[in-house]
């Protein structure tokens, strides 16, 4: 059904149209100097709209985008660049009374290191954003939202690397409460090493689950798959499943990370390496988002019969967490 847009000149009701980004505010010097997801939540926060509201206006411009997405927006965690996505930012613009190309100026910029912050050894900001656009186009062609009507109470995985110093697989244990009534399945994302081959990836489901449809990007090397849960929770009931993924398909690893949205429960990350390929130092490291510089280092040490590192998170925050490793130059 087409949506109504309204003229330029549309002010929703729940805006004070007398709040500008006046000089020396912090509205107004994120809107000079960005980046764009500071910019937008300073914007959001000095109009006081929850989420929830200005998802609402969106629509009335005709423009769909999920709370998640506008989350991941001002976090930093993605930045729009699809055609609907420029839609909503241009909309967004009119919705919290930014003057015009305010917030689109921005996104033409590259999104700097902010000083003497570095850029992740691993995965780069550019290929974190390009994965986080794909991700959602995946997720689209199975009509999975990305949060999928599961809260995490519990996530429990265990990555395994191989002798050739390669991410070989992972088994992940989730511990999920359902948000609504209906709720059947869980979408798996795996996102490979650099010049891995998603599809020769698979994912086996060992628990409480059996797999369903799945798709892959090779440039980016994510994969997602449906896990089938052969009943439908009702809001409030809460749910245990187990899978696999079996990778192996790239080159050398050099760590793992897990983004996160909406808060969770307790996170558990366990990295075992094989005997015949130890690391020479382990560390745990965060990130706000994936335009942040890393934080909250610390070693972690490297146990000696099962050759494993881990890491505990008891109350998951939004952003990213992992473990990194350094090998020998042999």
């Amino acid at each position: 059904m087409p949506h109504a847009t309204p003229h330029a000149d549309v002010v929703p009701a729940d805006l004070d149209t007398d709040l500008h980004a006046a000089p020396g505010t912090e509205l107004d010097t994120a809107l000079r100097c960005g980046p764009f997801h500071v910019a937008l939540r300073a914007a959001i926060a000095a109009r006081g709209l929850p989420l929830q509201r200005v998802q609402h206006h969106l629509t009335r411009y005709g423009v769909k985008v999920g709370v998640t997405s506008l989350s991941y927006w001002q976090q930093g965690a993605r930045r729009p660049q699809r055609p609907e996505s420029l839609r909503a930012v241009r909309a967004l613009e009119e919705i919290l009374q930014l003057p015009e190309e305010s917030l689109i100026r921005l996104l033409a910029e590259p999104a700097d290191e902010h000083g003497s912050a570095r850029r992740p050894e691993g995965r780069s900001y550019r290929s974190l954003v390009e994965a986080s656009d794909v991700l959602e186009r995946l997720l689209a062609e199975l009509d999975a939202p990305l949060d999928g009507g599961l809260h995490m109470l519990g996530h429990h995985e265990q990555v395994r690397i191989g002798a050739r110093r390669e991410l070989l697989g992972r088994e992940s244990h989730h511990i999920v409460r359902a948000q609504q009534d209906g709720v059947d399945r869980f979408v798996a994302v795996h996102h490979g090493d650099p010049g891995c081959a998603p599809d020769r990836t698979s994912v086996q489901a060992l628990e409480n689950c059996r797999t369903g449809r799945a798709r892959w990007d090779r440039e980016t090397g994510i994969l997602v798959a449906e896990l089938l849960f052969d009943t439908r929770l009702r809001a409030g009931d809460t749910f245990l499943f187990r899978y696999a993924v079996a990778d192996g398909t790239a080159g050398v690893s050099r760590e793992y990370l897990r983004a996160f949205g909406p808060a969770g429960g307790q996170y558990a990350l366990q990295v075992r390496f094989d005997a015949h390929a130890l690391p020479v130092r382990c560390h745990r490291f965060a990130q706000h988002s994936a335009a942040a510089p890393r934080s909250g280092h610390q070693d972690l040490p490297l146990t000696g019969l099962h050759h494993s590192v881990h890491l505990v998170e008891p109350r998951v925050r939004a952003g990213i967490v992992g473990i990194g490793w350094e090998w020998d130059a042999g």
